[in-house]
């Protein structure tokens, strides 16, 4: 699996979000996910969220997924600190 095919996959499945996905051997991944939709979202009701739009992807072409998700607020008071 290609890291760019779950960028796209992830950003068409939450409108809105950026994402970039990295990884070192195409099948344990890294994603960082910006989307205003994990506004009062727990980190699992966020993780929940970026596996919807995987599908059936993880666990099978995707191996393992870690997942930083983040509102915008949050992600550019991560870059701005």
């Amino acid at each position: 699996m290609d890291p760019a095919e779950i960028k796209k996959r992830i950003e068409t499945g939450l409108p809105q979000a950026l994402a970039r996905v990295s990884s070192p051997d195409d099948t344990h991944f890294d994603a960082v996910v910006v989307s205003d939709a994990f506004a009062g979202k727990s980190r699992i009701e966020r993780h929940q969220l970026v596996y919807g739009s995987l599908g059936g992807l993880v666990g099978n072409e995707i191996h393992a997924l870690s997942i930083r998700a983040y509102t915008a607020e949050e992600w550019q008071r991560l870059e701005s600190g």
